[in-house]
């Protein structure tokens, strides 16, 4: 018994390493997935299952005009004879080769219900039926001759082959995806007619570059159309065999009998489920992501895909479908890595090149086999015809030969013998029949002979010339281009598309933005405003906090860069679009959450431009220093703030104009003095320098208003003086002389107790039309600049506004005549 024991231990049990034990294991499940299911063969294009289900096919004699067979059957053929498996596993596959969305080219004819592009699954497959299209069949073209090695199946009880003879591209024309252990395929489909191109001018041209081949291939073609861009990612991904290429669907905007607008969808990118688009697409007009869109609806059929996407009459359609591509799957990536194997064991990621070379490759082997396969049926048959042309010309001799012999094997010698035929001559002669006596007959079989010999030299010929085989591969492409090439079904476009910006989702329209002292701020279209008469009472404005007012309405457009200073002298930089809209009644966000003031600061100037340019900005403080820094110094500004003027204690920045260097400036106060001097006395200074003095106040006053005047430019000009009980005038430019910066100024308006301080000081021209007050409780009123006096410097003014008790004007804004002709249009 211990013998037996020992015997055991020694011959059965071997010791082992868990680690390395586990490691060869996971090794060989590993190569087994690349080798064996997910990685497709460089040569044929296919997996071990495609390549299964077509040739089990190929076996039942389902060919692309045989009768249909139910796919339980195909299945179940593939499942006990090759493919040892799950059934859905190998049915999903055979599915996808039938679907015209998910192949190029399909390798399945499938008669029912097979899947959609909405995502849809194909019935069982006890109701489905299919058969091979025609061009599947040239996968399997010759593969009766010997030119392919085949291999035992999983039980040894028949054989299969390694690969298929494929004479066409496959790998490039379908495309493959697959994920194996610790890599992935994605290779993209093409046009038949465009790789067959490439392939024959390789073929012609064998040092040929990516940029050569590239005449001929010009990217990817996908069966759901759409278009692709940037033709330098493309080649990137063909010189290195990965790579992103942008997908896009085609898109176009449609405009209606009554001016509205629609987004008409007809492709969609490779592999987007349309069904799950048009839900995303409702899912962000319901979150209000997307706005501007009125309806939806597919109105797809057996005649195409169409998603009609119909807009409001406001809407901004560019924008719409910019926001389309940005949020949905109407714009992917397709993530190229053209990983194959290469003799049918090594995986490698293949460039476009690589690829077509080994195509090449396998067809001079096929080729090859398939010649060397019909020369020696040839040479076999040209024998026997010599061995048939002895007897014919000994006939009478044959015949008595043969009639004296006991037996036929006897027969079979006696000729062998005397006429000296090999053992397969003399049975083809014993095997003839009387009818190729006749004299026709034997004519045959002397023209058949004559053309196997023709034949063999023809193939012997081919067989010592590799030129005359690449000669025959290029003909029989030729062939295959003429019979199955298809014009190109996705676009390629050569540049490459921007990263979309947030501002390519907006549209750039004008808008108030209005901001109170309590820090709150908000945007609002400019036609929510309409013009009333002067001295109206206007409409409410804004909801405010209890004791807020508005402090400052500026007229802007959702796309201007915005720069916010503060009493402090600080600077932030946002664009209007990050200004949170709001409708006429809103009280708007807290300013704090737009940019990164401290609790002891506030915004005290607020300026809009649509782009940072050549030129100054002229800041003027509370106490009347001025000074001017470049605007390219506020191009890049913290989110944290930047200094853009050093403050005495007691000072606030309050304005900011944009100036030539050449301009002169013009700054008033509340007590109603005004001072004009040359831009050019004050240098130009650092951002964080102080300034100088711009007018000398008194000890009770303040600045109110400051503007810009164009060197020379009196003529239709005017001063707007506004006060802050309502009262308003305007008066000539040319009244005001030009002084030296920092004296006293003079008189620009008379103030009372009636008109109380000046609130604003302004310089317009004719192309002023339109005032917007804003008062501190909220009120707002428009009225043209036309309906406003023209008095004298030293007056009091008219009534502008009709304020209640204890209200004051808070806030106003100009609107210039371009201003109104655009939000006309608009409406």
């Amino acid at each position: 018994m211990a013998k037996k024991e020992e015997k055991f231990n020694l011959g059965f049990v071997k010791p082992r390493i868990l680690e390395e034990e586990m490691k060869d294991s996971y090794l060989d499940y590993a190569m087994s997935v690349i080798i064996s299911r997910a990685l497709p063969d460089v040569r044929d294009g296919l997996k071990p299952v495609h390549r299964r289900i077509l040739y089990s096919m190929y076996n039942l004699g389902l060919t692309h005009n045989a009768k249909f067979r139910k796919c339980a059957t195909i299945i179940g053929d593939v499942l006990g004879k090759y493919h040892p498996h799950g059934d859905m596993a190998v049915y999903d596959a055979l599915v996808r080769l039938a679907q015209d969305f998910s192949m190029r080219y399909p390798l399945v004819d499938g008669q029912g219900n097979f899947g959609s592009i909405d995502g849809d699954s194909a019935a069982a497959y006890r109701y489905t039926e299919a058969r091979m299209t025609k061009i599947a069949e040239q996968l399997l073209s010759d593969i009766e001759k010997d030119t392919v090695d085949f291999m035992d199946n999983f039980d040894g009880t028949r054989k299969e082959p390694k690969v298929l003879p494929s004479a066409i591209p496959n790998l490039l024309i379908n495309g493959q995806m697959g994920i194996a252990v610790g890599m992935a395929t994605n290779i993209p489909p093409h046009n038949l007619g465009e790789v067959v191109d490439g392939l024959v001018y390789l073929i012609d041209h064998p040092d040929a570059t990516i940029e050569d081949l590239m005449e001929f291939i010009k990217g990817p073609d996908f069966p759901t159309g759409g278009a692709i861009y940037d033709i330098n990612e493309i080649k990137e991904a063909y010189a290195t065999g990965k790579g992103k290429i942008l997908m896009r669907a085609q898109a176009t905007i449609e405009e209606g009998k009554r001016g509205e607008y629609k987004i008409v969808v007809t492709e969609l990118p490779y592999q987007v489920n349309k069904a799950a688009l048009v839900a995303k697409i409702a899912d962000l007009v319901k979150e209000k992501r997307i706005q501007g869109i009125s309806n939806l609806r597919d109105e797809s059929d057996r005649e195409g895909m169409r998603i009609v996407i119909e807009l409001k009459k406001d809407a901004h359609p560019q924008k719409i479908l910019n926001s389309l591509y940005k949020l949905t799957p109407m714009q992917e990536s397709f993530n190229v890595n053209m990983l194959a194997l290469v003799g049918g064991i090594q995986p490698k990621v293949l460039s476009l090149k690589n690829i077509l070379e080994y195509f090449i490759e396998h067809r001079k082997e096929v080729v090859t086999r398939r010649i060397k396969f019909d020369l020696e049926k040839a040479k076999e048959r040209a024998h026997i015809l010599e061995g048939l042309k002895i007897a014919l010309a000994h006939l009478s001799q044959v015949i008595s030969t043969i009639k004296k012999s006991k037996t036929r094997e006897t027969a079979k010698e006696n000729l062998i013998k005397k006429f000296k035929l090999t053992e397969i001559q003399a049975q083809a002669i014993l095997d003839m029949k009387l009818a190729q006596l006749a004299a026709l007959e034997r004519e045959k079989i002397e023209k058949e002979y004559k053309e196997k010999k023709k034949l063999i030299k023809e193939y012997e010929s081919i067989l010592a010339s590799p030129k005359k085989i690449l000669k025959v591969i290029k003909e029989e492409l030729l062939k295959v281009k003429e019979e199955f090439a298809d014009s190109r079904k996705t676009k390629i476009y050569k540049t490459g598309i921007k990263e979309f910006k947030v501002e390519d989702l907006i549209p750039n329209e004008e808008v108030v933005v209005t901001l109170t002292k309590a820090g709150y701020i908000k945007r609002i279209p400019i036609n929510t405003y309409k013009v009333q008469h002067r001295g109206g009472k206007g409409i409410i404005g804004a909801t405010t906090k209890e004791e807020d007012i508005i402090d400052r309405l500026i007229v802007s457009k959702t796309h201007d860069f915005i720069l916010f200073f503060t009493n402090k002298g600080r600077v932030f930089q946002s664009r209007v679009f990050e200004i949170p809209s709001g409708s006429r009644i809103s009280k708007g966000q807290a300013i704090v959450n737009l940019i990164q003031i401290r609790g002891d600061e506030k915004v005290t100037g607020v300026l809009s431009f649509s782009e940072f340019k050549e030129g100054y900005l002229f800041m003027v403080t509370t106490k009347g220093t001025v000074k001017k820094t470049k605007i390219i110094d506020f191009k890049n500004v913290r989110k944290s703030g930047l200094i853009a003027i050093k403050l005495a204690p007691d000072e606030e920045l309050r304005w900011i104009k944009q100036s030539s260097g050449k301009d002169e400036v013009f700054i008033a106060t509340a007590k109603g003095l005004a001072i004009r001097f040359k831009e050019k006395d004050v240098r130009p200074m650092g951002r964080a320098s102080h300034g100088v003095k711009g007018i000398n106040l008194k000890k009770d006053d303040k600045v109110v208003g400051v503007d810009i005047i164009k060197e020379g430019k009196d003529k239709g000009r005017y001063v707007l003086v506004v006060s802050e009980n309502g009262l308003g005038k305007r008066t000539l430019l040319r009244n005001y002389k030009v002084q030296n910066r920092g004296g006293v100024g003079i008189k620009t308006a008379k103030v009372t107790e009636k008109t109380g301080d000046l609130v604003t000081v302004k310089i317009i021209d004719d192309k002023a039309t339109d005032l917007i007050i804003s008062s501190e409780k909220g009120q707002l009123i428009r009225l043209p600049v036309k309906s406003i006096s023209i008095l004298g410097r030293d007056t009091q003014g008219v009534r502008l506004m009709k304020l209640e008790k204890g209200d004051k004007v808070a806030s106003v804004s100009v609107l210039r005549k371009e201003e109104i002709e655009e939000e006309k249009e608009k409406k």
